[in-house]
C-alpha cells in the first residue's frame, strides 16, 4: 500500500524530529516563512503537545482514505485502525512542524477548484496523530498546504463522526528510531 499521486518533489520517506523545544520549532517554521492560521497557534500552546528531548528519525507514509480501503470515506477512528492493522502508527503530533519545514517542495493546491463538501482542503496532507484531549475546543492535528506560493502549516478541528474524503491524504509512522 502506497500513495501513487503525485504531491510534490523532493517528498520526504523520513522525518527527523524532537532535540527542540516548540519554541525552537517555532522559530524555525518562521525562519521557513511557514505560515500558520489560529488552530496551529492554539495547538502549539496546548500544555499536551511536547517535543521528544532527542532526536528520532521516523519512516513515514503517505496514503489516501481510499488507499487504506474506504472507497466512500471513513472516520478517523476507522482510518486510524484500518492503517494499524496494515502495520502504520499515528505520528507524534511535532511531525507536522518538522514536515513542513523539510518538505517545501508540497504541489500548490487547485485555486480554481471548489471546496470539498466533506474531506480535508484540495492538495492538503494530513499528519495522522492521536488528539490532544477529547475537548471540542482543541484542534484535532495538524496538515500542511501550500497556497499561492505559501508554505502553511494548519491546525483543524473535526469532530469523531467526521466522514473523511477517499480523496484525503494522510501521512501515518513506519517506524521511528533514535539517532
Amino acid at each position: 500500500m502506497s500513495h501513487d499521486i503525485d504531491i510534490g518533489t523532493g517528498t520526504p520517506a523520513a522525518v527527523r524530529i524532537g532535540g527542540v523545544d516548540k519554541l525552537s520549532l517555532l522559530h524555525s517554521l518562521r525562519l521557513h516563512g511557514v505560515q500558520l492560521n489560529r488552530a496551529a497557534d492554539v495547538l502549539f500552546q496546548h500544555r499536551h503537545f511536547t517535543t521528544l528531548d532527542q532526536p528520532h528519525l521516523v519512516h513515514i507514509a503517505y496514503l489516501s482514505v481510499a488507499d487504506l480501503g474506504f472507497s466512500e470515506g471513513a472516520t478517523y477512528q476507522q482510518i486510524a485502525a484500518r492503517a494499524e492493522e496494515a502495520g502504520l502508527t499515528e505520528c507524534p503530533l511535532e511531525l507536522g512542524p518538522h514536515l513542513r519545514t523539510q518538505f517545501p517542495g508540497q504541489l500548490e493546491a487547485p485555486a480554481i477548484a471548489p471546496a470539498p463538501i466533506r474531506g480535508a482542503p484540495h492538495g492538503s496532507i494530513t499528519i495522522a496523530s492521536r488528539p490532544l484531549d477529547d475537548s471540542e475546543l482543541t484542534p484535532k492535528g495538524f496538515y500542511l498546504r501550500r497556497l499561492d506560493g505559501m508554505l502553511w502549516l494548519r491546525g483543524y478541528w473535526s469532530p469523531p463522526e467526521h466522514v473523511w474524503a477517499a480523496s484525503d491524504i494522510l501521512v501515518f509512522s513506519r517506524n521511528s528510531t533514535a539517532i
